[in-house]
């Protein structure tokens, strides 16, 4: 299993929110081929056959936990979790 991977079971878990990395917040959402746009501290995600807009901000290198389940929202509601992790 790989990072990406145990990283997605941790965010799917929902018990660590406090706890995720901003840059792996990132990498994920890279991942899933959202595109990122910065403006200032704001990393604007956006993808296009995903409605909403992510906007995340890094808290001295860790991800607000209120945007990590915004993200956690839209992973399981577009099912992106079910996308096949090629070897990393």
């Amino acid at each position: 299993m790989g990072q990406l991977q145990k990283f997605l079971l941790s965010l799917l878990s929902g018990r660590e929110d406090q706890n995720i990395r901003f840059a792996d917040l990132l990498k994920l959402l890279e991942y899933y081929k959202f595109n990122v746009r910065i403006k200032g501290s704001h990393h604007i995600c956006t993808r296009a056959d995903v409605v909403e807009i992510i906007n995340l901000q890094p808290a001295g290198g860790m991800a607000k936990p209120y945007q990590v389940k915004q993200v956690r929202e839209l992973v399981v509601k577009y099912k992106l979790a079910t996308k096949e992790f090629d070897d990393e």
